[in-house]
């Protein structure tokens, strides 16, 4: 993996072109005609693999005073040191008011940020003093190395912060001030995948929405020739998501509908038929139960999503030790009755192991599927917010071609479906401190000995 650090260099209203991936000196392409728009220097360096955090806080003593009519604001900014000698800013801390003897909040950084999994590399530590126009004033600075830093809180870590220029002019000049790290744990960050490889479980459900499937205008169409549009969506995105599911058996609900035989409306019956087991084989099998649920039930309106996603969080509930996560896939054409009691759902939900994949079809505005998946305003109701983004939207009509039968990259369609649950994974994991299990043994076959008589 490349990381490229950008410097530019008075640049105004333009655009530039990168050839090649290097340490290099891109001209800008487009700006103001006959004026000199700057340039953008580009340092690429190849990232170390090292899955390592570190947890670490600082103090400072006697700094210099640097306000009139107070002390100081004090501030730390880290640099880590590139390979060409410069130097990067990888974290600033928060601004301790009024004092010359700050303790600084408790921050995590990954190694690789810090110092690309080079123990030995130098870090430059400033010390600031914040002004409110932005002019910070420079206390002085330190270097260390993570090496040094992993030795914890000792003599070794306690830090002169140097001013060259008073060092340089003063003779009596000993310091300004000095730095303490007062701890430092080292963490090892564990991926999406650790957790799949220790036989964590994805459960799967897959729902559907309304509409007349006789009417060649419904989005249910059964088309003896061709997927409609919601088997398509059903398809495609279920055959990414089913290899993240251990058994393969998908509970598959629907949600209004009149069913049989006394045209009761539900927002939660099988597809199958079944209530009791609404399991469902593969995706085939979800197909299958799918187009037979179009014969035997009558959609119909309203369209509700709160019972549904009540159902699901109902079973993640139940699984308090992290061994199961639960991810809701809603197929929909946008149109959605219980928008506030869906708010409320989800952010119920959002305290449980679960997430919440919504694929919209056919040509409609989703503007309220946009509004529920969260990613520009943290989902709320009634004064509460989301304890965590939970929810995915994905618009289909993006990733078919004009004809509505093809899907132009399953690779891209992949991607952005699955785009946000690894993280929303790690999050419920990491808040409750649910590690994962050791990977089983790579599995031996048995040895036949075969015995040959003479």
């Amino acid at each position: 993996m490349i990381q490229c650090y950008f410097h530019a260099c008075r640049l105004r209203h333009t655009k530039f072109v990168l050839n090649s991936i290097k340490n290099c000196t891109s001209h800008l392409v487009e700006g103001i005609p006959g004026k000199k728009c700057g340039t953008v220097i580009v340092t690429a360096e190849e990232l170390g693999c090292c899955r390592d955090s570190v947890l670490m806080q600082f103090c400072a003593n006697k700094l210099d005073k640097k306000d009139f009519f107070g002390k100081s604001d004090p501030f730390l900014v880290f640099h880590r040191s590139n390979e060409d000698g410069s130097f990067t800013i990888c974290h600033k801390t928060e601004v301790v008011k009024n004092t010359l003897n700050p303790v600084w909040q408790a921050f995590k950084i990954s190694v690789r940020a810090l110092c690309n999994g080079d123990y030995d590399r130098t870090i430059k530590v400033e010390v600031y003093d914040w002004d409110r126009d932005g002019s910070h004033d420079f206390i002085g600075e330190f270097t260390t190395s993570y090496r040094e830093l992993s030795r914890g809180q000792s003599q070794f870590n306690v830090y002169e912060v140097i001013n060259p220029k008073k060092k340089g002019k003063k003779k009596k000049y000993v310091n300004s001030g000095t730095v303490t790290l007062l701890s430092f744990l080292i963490e090892t960050e564990v991926s999406f995948l650790d957790y799949i490889k220790g036989g964590y479980v994805i459960i799967n459900l897959i729902l559907a929405s309304t509409g007349n499937p006789l009417q060649p205008t419904s989005l249910h169409y059964m088309n003896p020739y061709q997927l409609n549009a919601y088997g398509m969506a059903l398809r495609a995105v279920g055959e990414i998501i089913q290899d993240y599911d251990s058994d393969k058996m998908f509970p598959a609900l629907g949600f209004g509908a009149r069913l049989p035989p006394d045209g009761r409306v539900s927002h939660e019956f099988a597809l199958n038929g079944n209530p009791q087991n609404p399991y469902c084989h593969g995706i085939d099998g979800v197909m299958e139960a799918y187009y037979r649920s179009l014969k035997s039930v009558q959609l119909y309106g309203p369209t509700n999503f709160a019972p549904v996603i009540n159902h699901v969080a109902r079973y993640a509930a139940s699984v308090k030790d992290g061994s199961q996560y639960f991810v809701l896939l809603i197929i929909t054409d946008g149109v959605i009755s219980d928008m506030a009691q869906t708010k409320e759902s989800i952010v119920n939900a959002s305290r449980l192991p679960m997430s919440i994949i919504i694929v919209g079809v056919g040509p409609a505005e989703f503007d309220a599927m946009e509004e529920l998946d969260g990613d520009v305003v943290r989902i709320s109701s009634r004064g509460r917010f989301a304890e965590r983004d939970i929810v995915q939207f994905v618009p289909f009509r993006d990733y078919i071609d004009r004809s509505g039968n093809h899907v132009l990259s399953m690779a891209r369609l992949a991607k952005d479906v699955l785009a946000e649950i690894p993280e929303q994974f790690l999050s419920y994991m990491r808040v409750r401190g649910i590690k994962p299990s050791p990977a089983p043994p790579p599995y031996t076959p048995p040895v036949h000995v075969l015995q040959t008589q003479i």
